[in-house]
């Protein structure tokens, strides 16, 4: 039998459990500062610095839904250890560097240490506090750490490379997994065979679903990248759309599915899922049209635009100490819904407040940032409370999988619909009046879709939690 983590075990896991969450948003936002360098003395191209980035987020995205698939069936600790060494290990392997394709597939690696790391994390922690309120605490404390995290990365990045070189940037990933290695493996006991799932591992499930969610995170790119009316991004929406019908038919028929579709029904699973979208659509949409607007349009240099996005992240950070007593006054369910409903609302008043000034913009930010607080902890939640406890490791990935495409769809959406209504270079030197009158109708219009789609999100995720209320109901009856 397994042994039973006690209280200091759980603790001890936390902190580790809050090293991979400081990884991950770490990662990205220290490196992005460092992309100039590293094209000057990696001699990269344009489209290769893309691919320093991308090649990390499309293999942790695509590669979630196997792993967690992979930790249910085979234990989630053991999973997360062979990431973090895994991690470690491309992380000084940036030591030796000398092309923009060896950093790519150091990206890569790193994206696929991720990807078996982050959906175990929330795992474990639904498994080591079993009560719904220390639950929402640990969640909490593991979101902070990744928020700080994405708040310190750009200026900790900007330091070191006053006095490191741009490698030193990722080589920080290697005491953090050594840190996240040492808390896992003090203070997480061996997964019980009990919990784990006993059927086989669904290969061509596997493949069919991880093609389908690369594919669906570099159209939204391709969209942006290339223009709606180029062939590339056709091809690889068409290629999607094959995908995932190959995918769900196959889920469909196997006798032992990679995802078995019916839990995706589950009212808690459902709703969780649709306030996470909803949540990703609105801050990737939010924080791309508001960089726009500050830079392009008010001529903001890109140190005050940051000082300008600075509301946001001291809600974000701050919000933390008020998520379990907001979400103890109001129950879990109405806490997911409340949240994300006002995340729809700060994008409604972007919409319709940015074109008088920062005051409409510092609301939007407030409201979304406050709202994605909240919606962050409760909703993946939600989401593992409705799932049988071998199905939590796959729960988790959902529950990234969904923000991580609804962020691609929020930031491809607002791209097209700019790249329809304004005519020139955005990044001309000044304006014409017609060009500025285009500009102020395409943040409008992008902002108002974009309101509009997570606003249909969050009413489908309510009508699913009222389902979930009813049920109660009914039964107590």
């Amino acid at each position: 039998m397994a042994r039973s983590e006690s209280l200091g075990d759980r603790w001890v896991a936390l902190t580790g459990l809050s090293a991979v969450f400081l990884f991950e948003m770490l990662d990205n936002s220290i490196l992005n500062v460092a992309l100039p360098t590293i094209g000057r003395e990696l001699q990269a191209t344009t489209t290769a610095l893309q691919w320093v980035t991308g090649a990390y987020s499309v293999a942790f995205g695509g590669l979630m839904l196997l792993f967690g698939a992979i930790a249910d069936r085979f234990g989630r600790r053991r999973v997360m250890l062979t990431g973090l060494i895994l991690l470690g290990a491309a992380s000084l392997a940036t030591m030796v560097v000398s092309t923009a394709g060896q950093l790519i597939a150091v990206r890569a690696c790193m994206g696929v240490a991720a990807a078996m790391t982050t959906p175990g994390s929330m795992a474990l922690a639904f498994r080591l506090f079993r009560a719904d309120d220390l639950r929402v605490r640990a969640i909490t404390v593991i979101s902070t750490a990744g928020l700080v995290g994405l708040a310190i990365g750009p200026t900790v990045g900007g330091f070191v490379l006053a006095v490191a070189p741009w490698q030193a940037l990722l080589l920080v990933n290697v005491p953090i997994a050594a840190l996240a290695f040492a808390g896992i493996r003090l203070g997480v006991a061996a997964d019980d065979p009990s919990s784990l799932h006993a059927d086989p591992l669904d290969i061509p499930g596997a493949v069919l679903g991880t093609a389908t969610i690369i594919l669906a995170l570099v159209t939204p790119t391709l969209f942006v990248d290339e223009g709606a009316g180029s062939w590339a991004p056709r091809a690889t929406a068409a290629a999607t759309i094959a995908a995932a019908a190959a995918f769900v038919r196959r889920e469909r028929t196997a006798r032992h599915p990679l995802l078995d579709l019916r839990l995706l029904a589950v009212p808690l699973v459902s709703s969780g899922l649709a306030y996470k979208a909803a949540a990703g659509l609105a801050v990737a949409g939010l924080g791309y049209l508001v960089t726009l607007l500050l830079q392009f349009a008010w001529g903001w240099s890109p140190a005050m635009a940051a000082v300008g996005m600075l509301p946001q992240v001291i809600v974000l950070l701050a919000g933390g100490r008020l998520v379990a007593p907001f979400v103890r006054r109001v129950g879990l369910e109405r806490a997911a819904w409340l949240s994300a409903a006002a995340v729809v609302t700060g994008l409604a008043a972007f919409a319709a407040l940015n074109r008088f000034g920062y005051p409409g913009v510092l609301v939007a930010l407030v409201l979304v940032a406050a709202g994605m607080r909240v919606v962050g902890v409760v909703a993946g939640n939600n989401v593992l409370r409705g799932l049988p406890e071998n199905r939590t490791s796959i729960g988790a990935a959902l529950v990234d999988i969904s923000s991580e495409l609804a962020t691609g769809v929020g930031i491809a959406a607002t791209g097209t619909i700019l790249a329809a209504l304004f005519t020139g270079s955005l990044t001309a030197s000044s304006w014409s009046t017609a060009q500025a009158g285009q500009f102020q109708q395409a943040m409008t219009i992008a902002a108002g879709t974009l309101t509009a789609v997570a606003a249909a999100l969050v009413t489908y995720g309510l009508i699913r939690s009222h389902t979930t209320i009813s049920a109660k109901e009914t039964h107590h009856v």
